[in-house]
């Protein structure tokens, strides 16, 4: 099992920057797909990035394609979404998700919330235009 906390979160203006951090417990971090999602008011959960488990692979929305960048350092047991600018309907509760289950790098997976099985408790990004 592996838990995860995210941090990180807050307020921010339209074109700021933010960076979000997830830190995992657990000694097999590196054997993880791990993803961001994020959950704004009213509106489904939605995928934003995700990293293989090496960090040699990384995906995006294309919202956030350009923008948004996801890292991992497996020794530190750390993945991390650097933001840069941020937009309006960039505001949501950002979550971090990791997986163990196999070829999550088909976009049909890594996109789907239902393949992850551990979650954090979430942080908000709220971005004031």
């Amino acid at each position: 099992q592996v838990q995860l906390a995210e941090s990180g979160g807050g307020l921010a203006q339209a074109g700021d920057s933010l960076r979000l951090s997830c830190a995992a417990s657990g000694r097999t971090f590196s054997t993880y797909f791990m993803g961001w999602f994020r959950q704004a008011p009213g509106k489904d959960r939605e995928f934003v990035a995700a990293i293989s488990g090496s960090g040699g692979a990384t995906y995006y929305t294309d919202s956030t394609k350009g923008r948004f960048t996801i890292s991992r350092d497996n020794a530190k047991n750390t993945v991390t979404l650097q933001m840069s600018n941020l937009k309006p309907e960039d505001t949501a509760v950002y979550y971090c998700a990791a997986s163990s289950r196999p070829n999550m790098s088909i976009s049909t997976r890594y996109g789907n919330g239902y393949r992850y099985d551990y979650w954090g408790q979430g942080t908000l990004v709220t971005v004031s235009s």
